[in-house]
């Protein structure tokens, strides 16, 4: 373990700075105290600010927190001290991209969402959905890892992540949601039987990513409780707050498309026109991205939808008009293609859920 930590002091002097909002150091003040070590003194001896400890709100470097707890672990002879951090953490420490997944109506937009979103709370990592890397067309993987491909993932770093992921699928989708088995990068910090233990699931270790494997059929999960005007507060707080480095093309034709969409305005040539581009180099720089207009469009298509359809009464044939769609009828069949019901069923259960509410509220 002490290895560990020397491999990571070496990577880090070449290695360019990312920044993480401290909360994801929740727990480590308990842990690291509880053990019998000094966490302000752990901190600055890893250049964190000993606030980072105690605040959600600090931007403090990613790999600095990764060699806080591969330093704890060592020094403290605690091989699972990234899983006791995780204990300790929960979902909301994402802040409002917390507030969008958990208002989201499936495991599919939940996912979408963090993926989407995760730059918020930590422009470094990510989490997406991958095929299944043992190769089952029924299953899926759920990924963290680096956005910087060729960044080793320390091994407390992977514990923490995969758990606290885990435990937040667990609140958003019930406590056994499908879990098929974990996929740890690296050799386990401990015994496979406590990995079991805390993830109620097989453990396979040096594979070749951190994921979690679950059934392709997890996707259309419903999540309950959702509130749409909740979650589109969270989502224009999120939009605003993208960060340079991560506006291209996509972001700008995103932007277009949903203020013009409900105008009908949303054909390629349109949009290219208003970027002051020709359709073949807009299609081309979105090819960059790793995007397409029709994927594009079809998203904001579906956000836009589901706003309308759950916040408004306006008649659905004027809705399918302002997508673009011609008809209810074709605007039903990409709602099924969408969310698995036609247009008048979801806003037939948005209308319940708000009902719900206000009686509660009552």
């Amino acid at each position: 373990m002490r290895q560990q930590v020397e491999i990571l002091r070496h990577d880090a002097q070449g290695f360019v700075m990312a920044y993480i909002r401290s909360a994801g150091l929740r727990g480590v003040r308990q842990v690291v105290t509880d053990l019998g070590g000094d966490p302000d003194d752990l901190a600055s001896r890893c250049a964190l600010p000993v606030a980072a400890l105690d605040s959600d709100e600090l931007l403090v470097e990613d790999l600095a927190i990764a060699l806080l707890l591969e330093t704890a672990a060592a020094e403290l002879n605690c091989p699972d001290l990234g899983l006791r951090v995780a204990g300790l953490q929960d979902l909301d420490m994402l802040g409002p991209v917390a507030v969008a997944v958990k208002n989201t109506r499936t495991a599919t937009q939940a996912l979408e969402m963090t993926s989407k979103y995760l730059f918020f709370h930590s422009r470094s990592i990510e989490i997406t959905v991958v095929e299944d890397p043992r190769g089952d067309d029924d299953v899926l993987g759920v990924r963290f890892g680096y956005r910087d491909a060729g960044q080793v993932i320390p091994p407390q770093s992977v514990d923490l992540v995969l758990l606290f992921l885990h435990h937040s699928m667990q609140s958003l989708l019930g406590n056994d949601y499908g879990l098929l088995s974990v996929e740890l990068p690296n050799p386990p910090s401990v015994s496979t039987r406590r990995y079991e233990e805390l993830f109620s699931a097989p453990v396979n270790a040096s594979t070749p990513g951190a994921v979690l494997r679950v059934p392709s059929a997890l996707l259309h999960h419903p999540v309950s409780g959702g509130d749409q005007t909740l979650q589109q507060l969270a989502l224009r707080y999120l939009d605003q707050h993208v960060p340079p480095d991560r506006r291209g093309v996509v972001d700008h034709v995103r932007a277009v498309l949903h203020q013009s969409l409900e105008t009908g305005t949303s054909s390629l040539t349109d949009v290219a026109g208003m970027l002051a581009v020709s359709p073949r180099t807009l299609q081309r720089e979105l090819a960059k991205e790793g995007e397409t207009f029709a994927s594009i469009r079809d998203e904001v298509r579906r956000e836009t939808a589901l706003r309308l359809l759950t916040s408004t009464e306006i008649p659905l044939y004027q809705i399918a008009s302002a997508l673009g769609l011609g008809d209810a009828t074709t605007f039903s069949q990409y709602a099924r293609r969408w969310w698995g019901m036609t247009a008048r069923q979801i806003r037939q259960a948005g209308q319940v859920s708000h009902a719900g509410q206000a009686t509660r509220a009552q």
